[in-house]
């Protein structure tokens, strides 16, 4: 731990008695907590625990309430925005990208603090440094390239490449590889554990309670806006954190599933190629009643594979075929008609207009059964709607706006719109990105009773314990081919990591 001239240990952040009430509603209430140089504190807890508000707070992004006390580095500390805290060395990685995407990487990473030289940008010297913190996350694409062009894991690598270029003594990472693969997670943990090294502080908000162990020197966790737990190591049993999390035990994340009756495929893609090369010669069928997962580190193609037989992305050669029907793919429409449809892989951007209300939101994929004489009515929207949250099981009502709703809600309404068409074939991409133990454990639940009731599911996700607990088979991609699919017998987590590395 770095050190004063006298030999003392230097301060680090010290928070006692943080609140905040919006509007009466108390979000967080009576927080202490300290994060000394060099040192990794894990903040753990469901969606509306209050991790975002505390980590808003120290950011700069909102205050605390009266009486909150804050020092940093054995000063007060009470930043009244964002660029004060960065000023003051804190920085926060969101989980929800705040790239440009019109811009270059290297413009993206020092947008706001831009390197000049003779009254002019330098951008020879921001695309050279830029470069150096991309291959230090081993992120092999070019600084110049526009951010709009990458895949959701790679804009995620921009968000921590940008943050690691400014003079920071502490960063908030906040879930800052929900959409990172194993070997994208173990490049940033080699990254995170040499600046603890030099002394820098991370606060580590995540919902992947496997990697804390590796990577936390100390847990807190929150629950209902309090802090509920403090452990001072993070080799705490995993049942444990969950019972602290959410209050109650959580015994069995992954639901039993059936196996499918029948043998008889209802989806079939042949020799599947794209035009870029992404993904090449995939074949697989699924069968009714089936979860077929996919495994494969980020850049495997599995997402751009799920696009095409969606109808999003063109396909160069191959046949994508429903019950024993090639399926002609010019469109997503085409898809969708045929009872094939895609839960996307960033709710957010793809998935739900977060302004708009949930009946609204479920309405947008199905005016053929809400408005089916062209003029919708909102009392006919919200029973429509009404019927979706009951059947999924949503914590909210029809008016209310999906962007007030927790991650494992939004994603709950994102599935409900695509259900209501009644399809024989849905992927999920990335189905509990960003979302909670407890959420999880919901999401799975709606996935099992899917394939109860015959659906054929694709499960796509970076979370390989998702993967193998789900899945009746796993297919394994590696740079856009097949490696193998091996049965729920078969699969382990070391087979799997074996062959998506090959």
């Amino acid at each position: 731990m770095p050190s004063n001239q006298q030999g003392e240990a230097m301060p680090g952040l010290v928070l006692k008695n943080v609140g905040k009430t919006y509007y009466g509603n108390t979000v967080l209430r009576g927080v202490d907590l300290a994060v000394r140089p060099g040192e990794l504190v894990a903040l753990l807890g469901e969606n509306g625990a209050g991790k975002s508000t505390l980590s808003s707070i120290i950011a700069g992004v909102i205050p605390p309430d009266t009486g909150a006390v804050m020092t940093w580095q054995g000063e007060p500390y009470a930043p009244r925005s964002p660029a004060d805290a960065l000023h003051a060395g804190i920085g926060l990685i969101h989980q929800e990208m705040r790239l440009l995407p019109e811009l270059s990487i290297a413009e993206n990473v020092f947008v706001g603090h831009w390197l000049m030289k003779g009254g002019r940008i330098d951008m020879a010297t921001m695309v050279e440094r830029a470069q150096r913190q991309l291959e230090r996350l081993g992120l092999d694409v070019p600084a110049t390239r526009k951010v709009g062009t990458l895949r959701v894991a790679a804009q995620q690598q921009v968000e921590i490449a940008k943050a690691l270029t400014l003079d920071a003594r502490l960063l908030i990472l906040d879930e800052p590889t929900a959409a990172l693969g194993d070997e994208e997670t173990d490049r940033l943990f080699e990254q995170v554990h040499r600046l603890k090294a030099e002394g820098m502080s991370f606060i580590y908000v995540s919902h992947r309670l496997a990697e804390i162990a590796r990577v936390a020197d100390r847990i807190v966790v929150l629950r209902d806006g309090a802090q509920v737990a403090q452990h001072d190591t993070a080799q705490v049993p995993t049942t444990q954190l969950v019972r602290e999390m959410v209050g109650r035990s959580v015994d069995r994340l992954f639901p039993d599933i059936a196996e499918p009756v029948t043998d008889e495929a209802a989806l079939e893609v042949e020799g599947l190629t794209a035009p870029d090369g992404s993904f090449r010669d995939i074949s697989f069928a699924v069968r009714p009643g089936e979860v077929f997962g996919f495994a494969g580190i980020v850049g495997a193609g599995r997402t751009e594979l799920m696009r095409a037989i969606a109808g999003i992305d063109p396909i160069a050669r191959g046949r994508v075929s429903m019950l024993g029907k090639t399926l002609t793919l010019n469109s997503p429409m085409d898809a969708i008609r045929a009872q094939l449809v895609l839960v996307p892989d960033d709710r957010k951007a793809l998935g739900v207009v977060l302004p708009h209300s949930i009946a609204d939101n479920c309405a947008y994929n199905n005016f053929d059964q809400v408005a089916p004489n062209g003029w919708m009515s909102p009392a006919r929207a919200a029973e429509f709607a009404a019927g979706l949250i009951r059947r999924l099981g949503v914590k909210g009502t029809p008016a209310q706006a999906a962007g007030s709703l927790s991650g494992g809600n939004q994603q709950k309404v994102v599935i409900a719109k695509w259900v209501a068409r009644d399809p024989r074939v849905i992927i999920l991409d990335e189905p509990t990105r960003g979302i909670d133990v407890g959420a999880r454990a919901a999401i799975y639940e709606v996935i099992a009773e899917l394939a109860r009731k015959g659906m054929a599911v694709i499960v796509v996700s970076s979370d390989l314990d998702e993967v193998l607990g789900l899945s009746h088979r796993v297919m394994v991609m590696a740079r856009g081919e097949t490696r193998g699919v091996l049965t729920r017998a078969e699969a382990s987590g070391p087979r799997v990591m074996e062959l998506a590395v090959s």
